[in-house]
């Protein structure tokens, strides 16, 4: 009888460590809107996912949905803030008006490189400047693209008149003020949407940096490319506050260890090489690619450039963000700091 009994205490105990290791492994549902085979996907999210499962011993596990299958690209930060996502990746411009502060770092002059706009956009929410906007998730890492441009089906923009009545989808309201000072007419619309669209003759072309050309098969549709520098798109990677902190200390370790400006890096560098990789598809392509450098000293491009600028940093204002030239002055600060790592 006191064998039995002691037996059943050590299956119980046995039992016990099992319920305690299976609790200790734990699967995050990772929610973003890059096709699955996109270099943005496998080099910089699955990546990361990569890291946390190796640094966790695979206590921790990201599953993956990609291309906007478990939230739509529009919904990603609401789907990580309110869990139906565990971590969302997603670009903030997507919410419109919800990230102001963040989106300066959008204007035309701030970054040159993906790397150069992921570090001035950690930066800025590392120093603090950017808190108020992320109090219901916990982020992760923040990056960009590198610059866009302009890219059509069949319109060789050499200089804004040119774009004078084309539709042109605009990634962001920040960018599409920019695109509107120059003629053109801006139409908003997630990224996955733009295949079909320009097929259908809804846009007749789109701005964009050249990695979206790449990942988003784009440059199958377009032949035209104008390399001006207007805008950098930012993107955002982060955590449902909840989630987090039901996670153990060790788990939450291998997540803090993974999060900041080592990843905002990785992730610029990611960007940088397809960028060289889409244009260079375009080339290959036979496109016709103009290069716009500095347009923001050009004569036909500084002046919707810059009232672009203006414009925006006075909406700000007129919302009661009176930081808003300072935190435009501390994005140009990291972007020369930044630019010299």
């Amino acid at each position: 009888m006191k064998m039995s009994l002691s037996r059943c205490i050590l299956a119980a105990a046995i039992t016990g460590l099992a319920v305690s290791s299976a609790q200790a492994e734990t699967t995050l549902r990772m929610a973003h809107f890059w096709p699955g085979p996109s270099g943005v996907n496998e080099d910089v999210l699955q990546a990361w996912a990569d890291t946390i499962a190796e640094e966790s011993n695979g206590d921790l596990t990201i599953q993956m949905f990609p291309a906007g299958t478990l939230a739509k690209p529009d919904s990603i930060y609401e789907a990580a803030a309110n869990g139906i996502a565990d971590i969302g990746a997603t670009a903030q411009g997507y919410t419109a008006g919800r990230f102001p502060l963040s989106q300066i770092v959008e204007l035309p002059g701030v970054a040159s490189t993906a790397t150069q706009g992921a570090c001035v956009l950690q930066t800025l929410y590392d120093d603090g400047h950017l808190d108020s906007e992320y109090e219901d998730t916990r982020p992760l890492f923040m990056f960009t693209t590198g610059p866009g441009g302009i890219h059509t089906i069949d319109t060789d923009v050499q200089t804004p008149a040119d774009l004078e009545g084309l539709r042109i989808r605009r990634p962001t309201a920040v960018a599409g003020e920019m695109l509107e000072n120059m003629g053109a007419i801006p139409v908003g619309m997630p990224a996955p949407d733009i295949y079909t669209s320009m097929q259908r003759g809804v846009i007749e072309g789109l701005s964009f940096p050249w990695e979206g050309l790449k990942g988003f098969r784009i440059n199958e549709l377009v032949s035209y490319h104008t390399e001006v520098p207007f805008y950098t798109l930012i993107f955002v990677a982060t955590m449902n506050q909840r989630t987090y902190d039901s996670l153990t200390l060790e788990q939450q370790a291998v997540i803090d260890n993974n999060s900041g400006m080592k990843w905002a890096e990785n992730a610029g560098a990611v960007f940088d090489r397809l960028d060289v990789e889409g244009k260079q598809e375009a080339a290959d392509a036979g496109h016709t690619i103009r290069e716009i450098e500095n347009p923001l000293a050009h004569p036909d491009w500084q002046e919707p450039l810059e009232t672009g600028i203006e414009n925006y940093l006075t909406q700000l204002e007129e919302r009661g963000l009176n930081q808003a030239r300072d935190v435009y002055q501390a994005a140009l600060a990291a972007s020369e700091s930044c630019g010299t790592q």
